[in-house]
């Protein structure tokens, strides 16, 4: 198993994937899933925009939450004049994610100007006092091709939404660009095996 980054994505004399490449060592595989931070170089990608996300450290949960150990919050761009939606989810010691009497909040919204963290200011305010926060912007980025030319599938990098459809839906993309087909759910799941 390998345990650093990879340095290289493998392909055949044909263009198809065949492994990958870690130093000296190597791993071999039909067909390789990964994010689009492992291909930028390669011109399989495309921007779609930046996300800024900060993570807060609190030691109350939010106010005017009945005290709720987790809870997520979406405040509409129309109150806030903005064209993209702030996201507001905070948990806690009941989910296991951080000690007794500190709870986790994360803020996010797709960038819109050139001062990011500024646009979280209304999910800001939702919070109270904040221990720490840790405030980072990140490009995002999708796959050009759906894969089945060269066996390398490619997701979407995470947006702003913190309630996973989006991430649900690139998984069901995935599964069907990697299989031919749309996950039927009348039917029991099979062992799914890549190699």
């Amino acid at each position: 198993m390998l345990d650093k980054p990879i340095d290289e994505i493998l392909f055949d004399e044909e263009g198809k994937v065949k492994g990958i490449r870690c130093g000296e060592e190597s791993a071999y595989s039909k067909k390789i899933l990964c994010d689009p931070s492992y291909v930028l170089s390669q011109g399989k990608c495309a921007p779609t925009g930046k996300v800024v996300r900060a993570v807060c450290i609190l030691n109350h949960p939010l106010p005017d939450t009945k005290d709720a150990a987790s809870c997520q919050m979406i405040i509409p761009q129309r109150q806030t004049g903005r064209q993209n939606d702030i996201f507001v989810c905070m948990t806690s010691n009941p989910h296991c994610v951080c000690a007794q009497g500190y709870y986790l909040a994360i803020l996010s919204t797709r960038v819109e100007t050139d001062n990011p963290e500024a646009e979280l200011g209304p999910g800001y305010a939702l919070l109270g006092d904040i221990l720490h926060s840790f405030v980072k912007v990140y490009d995002c980025y999708e796959p050009i091709g759906s894969g089945a030319d060269d066996n390398l599938f490619i997701s979407k990098s995470y947006d702003a939404t913190s309630h996973f459809e989006t991430a649900c839906e690139d998984v069901l993309s995935l599964f069907e660009r990697i299989t031919g087909a749309p996950l039927d759910y009348s039917q029991p799941l099979k062992p799914f095996v890549v190699y």
